[in-house]
Formats: structure tokens, C-alpha cells, sequence
């Protein structure tokens, strides 16, 4: 594939390929792929994570969370007492897009929407039908490999969010219980209600997590990411405190509540409509 000196590194069909093989280009040499946003495939561009800024990401934890610095965890996204979940900062949210760090500011996995149509990103930049879509969002490590996928099936009023494993394997629901006032959230583990996810202002900015006896086990905090950003962009951040060690599946499922809040409840205000 003949490539100009001035060609801006990104995916490029091949001409010689199927219709959805790409190769991606990097400034240097070409790399084979298929199609970005197939479950399970990691495009160059999004396994790269950003470089964060410590100190602004303690500050965010320290500060505006309110949680006193503590011990490290184990490095991972399953593993770390505290997660600090930053959206990509857009005009337009087209893509969600989501870099998790942990309390000292080291990058420990990604969220990124896959599996999105041409037709659905031209939808929701004119429009705001959000709701009446299905997203589709996987939480990845810090090395790309994804972990879980959060699905959120096209909502009428209330929002339901079904988390499984990359093989399709499920973990839980988390189901919305009302639409009028403080909103709460069902954590649902084989038809079990086993947590919940309660809001602590009609806002839905803060959270409480609990489990099956009404012990707060989790909070999130949504964090200011100052005033130009929240009026001109659709950005969100989030701290997640997780107070004690949590079994499996009520740990993947609290970790998978600080993506979904902002796309169960927050995903329709997109778009210009």
C-alpha cells in the first residue's frame, strides 16, 4: 500500500482486503486490523493509554472526593481501593470514552464504546435519541485487554445495564428502580437483588452503594472539572471508594456502576437536538 511522506498517522482501508479490514498507520509502517470496536479487539490508538497528571488526579481524590490518602492496592482495576474515572472531554460526545486511574494518579484501565454504526454517530451529533439506542461499553486494563462489557439496552424511561464477562459469560444487571426523585439502582446478581446504588440528591451526582443488609460498601463522587468544561463539554468525572474487600461478583459489579451511572442516566442530554 503506497503511502505519502506527509500521510497523518490513522486507519486506512485496504483496498486489497475484506470490507472490514483496515490497516492502521502509525508514521512508520502499516498494521493490519480488523474493523475498530469489534468486542475483544484493540485498536493501536486506544490501547495507548494518555499520560495523567498525579498530582492534579490526588487532588481530585483528595480535595473534591474528600478521601484521605491511603495504601495502594494491587495495581489493577479489581485490586485498588480507590478508582478516579476521567470521560474524555468532548464538544459532541460522539464515542464515550473514559481513562480510570488509581489514587496516585497511574493509568489502571480505559473504558471505550465499541461496536457503534456510521449511522449511529451521525444520529446522536444531530440529534438526541440516546436513549431510544443501545450502548455498548468495555472495561479494559491498562495493557488494553478488556474485562467486562456493559450493555445498555435502548431505555423508555428507566435504564437497565447487563454486565458480562468478554465471552459473553454474565455477571449481574444493575436495573433502575425509579424515575421520580432520588434515583436508586438494583444491583441483580441470577434474579437476586444483592446492593444498590443509591443517589444522594435529586441531581444523581453522588452515590451510595450498599449491600443486601443496607451497609454502605462504596460511594461515588462526582468530581468539578471546572466551570468551561462542565458548560462546553460533555464531560464527567468520577471518584469510586470502595470502604472494604468485596467478594466477586458484588466487586466487578460496584466496579462497573462508576461507568454506569453517567450512561444510564446522564447518556440522553447528548448531541446538538
Amino acid at each position: 500500500m503506497t503511502t505519502h511522506p506527509n500521510t497523518p498517522a490513522g486507519w486506512y482501508a485496504d483496498p486489497q482486503g475484506t470490507p472490514n479490514q483496515l490497516r492502521w498507520w502509525d508514521g512508520a509502517q502499516w498494521t493490519e486490523h480488523t474493523h475498530p470496536g469489534q468486542p475483544g479487539q484493540v485498536p493501536p490508538q486506544q490501547a495507548a493509554q494518555p499520560h495523567p497528571n498525579p498530582a492534579k488526579v490526588q487532588h481530585q481524590v483528595q480535595h473534591q472526593a474528600h478521601v484521605a490518602p491511603g495504601g495502594s492496592g494491587g495495581g489493577t482495576l479489581f485490586t485498588e481501593p480507590v478508582l478516579v474515572v476521567n470521560q474524555k472531554a468532548k464538544l459532541i460526545e460522539l464515542t464515550n470514552e473514559y481513562s480510570v486511574f488509581d489514587q496516585h494518579g497511574r493509568t489502571i484501565g480505559s473504558v471505550v464504546q465499541i461496536g457503534q454504526s456510521t449511522l449511529k454517530k451521525v444520529a446522536r451529533f444531530v440529534s438526541s435519541l440516546d436513549q431510544f439506542m443501545t450502548h455498548k461499553l468495555e472495561i479494559r486494563d491498562a495493557n488494553g485487554q478488556p474485562h467486562m462489557v456493559l450493555t445498555r439496552p435502548a431505555k423508555f424511561i428507566k435504564s437497565k445495564v447487563l454486565v458480562t464477562r468478554p465471552d459473553g459469560q454474565p455477571v449481574g444487571e444493575i436495573i433502575q428502580q425509579n424515575a421520580i426523585g432520588k434515583i436508586n439502582f438494583g444491583i441483580h446478581v441470577n434474579g437476586q437483588q444483592i446492593g444498590a446504588i443509591k443517589a444522594e440528591n435529586w441531581r444523581a451526582w453522588n452515590f451510595a452503594i450498599v449491600d443486601h443488609t443496607d451497609t454502605e460498601i462504596a460511594r461515588i463522587t462526582k468530581t468539578w472539572e471546572g466551570l468551561a468544561k462542565t458548560m462546553f463539554t460533555t464531560a464527567d468525572n468520577y471518584v469510586l471508594q470502595i470502604h472494604r474487600q468485596l467478594p466477586d461478583p458484588l466487586l466487578s459489579l460496584v466496579v462497573a456502576t462508576a461507568l454506569t451511572v453517567d450512561t444510564a442516566l446522564k447518556q440522553d442530554a447528548r448531541g446538538f437536538g
